[in-house]
């Protein structure tokens, strides 16, 4: 992919850390030296090592977020910070600096709103990594989301993304921890974001350097945010499954008795009877539920669009000099203390 600018003071790289002493050094010196110009940010997240005075002597600025979990970490990197262009990277130095550039391009080209840094394409994921079951972790929660959505991703999971002014001050955070990736991921698909996949080279952590991620309770936690997210977004879906199953429990219990008093004309099950008729109330409920819901979501969908346009037009009058990164500090590149 060509790059459509070598400017990159409008660009904010944000770097969510907990106990990265070992590789934050060399993260922010690599992004520095790839993308001149640009804003390094370090949000340390309660680390119990140097995470924070590293990041700072190289350059970057570090703020403390005390609220413990990566998605409360992203929430306020972008309350915090103002950007043109945004790309968040892990601190683990598992991403390759040298991709930044083709993950903003698209960006600048005004081709999409949102990109991702897909490990999966090339096969480097799962050479490099020998934690079990990530993969099928992450080829489940694509299959899902295919088959709610109708989008297909790559890589679900990639903590390698950018996005734009727009997407990130209209993207609602609602996940305190490393489910992030996911609700990120169905927040673009369902807002029908422009979406690009870039494949990008994927290393292991350095020996030493220690994961944060539990493959079993994190992976929990993603298919619940999930199941959340469709029944947020898909009202109608989620309550019409529901209320299928419901269904077909009551006609489970309701058949043999239909059946039965066909032939002797008598009741003899009348509890059960009771039963199945109140599952075919409760599945009648939660299908008008379902259409109350989706009506409300659609209103709240409209609104929504109404306050994309207006970011949109905000980003077309304000001067090129002001898109450049933000924040508190009046001083591009200097440290703050944590």
């Amino acid at each position: 992919m060509a790059y459509v600018s070598e400017s990159f003071e409008d660009v904010a790289v944000l770097i969510p850390c907990y106990n990265e002493a070992q590789t934050i050094g060399k993260v922010v010196d690599d992004f520095r030296r790839e993308l001149p110009g640009a804003t390094i940010w370090v949000y340390d997240n309660n680390s119990a090592d140097d995470t924070a005075d590293i990041a700072r002597s190289h350059g970057a600025i570090v703020r403390p977020e005390p609220r413990q979990g990566k998605g409360n970490v992203v929430r306020q990197m972008l309350r915090d910070v103002d950007a043109e262009r945004y790309l968040m990277v892990d601190g683990d130095d598992t991403y390759p600096a040298e991709a930044a550039r083709m993950l903003l391009a698209p960006l600048e080209a005004g081709t999409a709103d949102h990109v991702v840094g897909d490990r999966l394409s090339n096969g480097s994921y799962g050479d490099e990594n020998d934690r079990a079951f990530h993969g099928l972790g992450n080829d489940l929660v694509r299959w899902l989301i295919k088959l709610l959505y109708g989008f297909e991703f790559t890589d679900v999971m990639t903590g390698y993304r950018s996005f734009n002014y727009a997407f990130a001050k209209t993207l609602p955070v609602l996940s305190p921890g490393f489910e992030i990736e996911t609700e990120l991921s169905i927040h673009a698909v369902d807002k029908r974001w422009r979406i690009a996949q870039v494949p990008i080279k994927y290393r292991d952590r350095p020996e030493g350097s220690v994961s944060k991620l539990s493959t079993f309770s994190d992976g929990a936690k993603v298919l619940k945010m999930i199941g959340r997210l469709f029944k947020d977004y898909k009202p109608l879906g989620f309550f019409s499954l529901v209320s299928f199953v419901v269904l077909v429990v009551s006609l489970c219990l309701g058949v043999p008795i239909i059946a039965e008093f066909r032939v002797t004309g008598l009741v003899p099950r009348l509890p059960t009877a009771i039963v199945a008729v109140a599952f075919a109330g409760l599945a009648a409920l939660l299908f008008a539920c379902g259409l109350i819901l989706d009506t409300e979501v659609k209103a709240s969908r409209r609104q929504w669009e109404l306050d994309v346009m207006r970011v949109y037009t905000e980003m077309r009058i304000r001067p090129r000099s002001e898109g450049a990164v933000s924040g508190d500090d009046s001083t591009r590149g200097s440290a703050t203390s944590a």
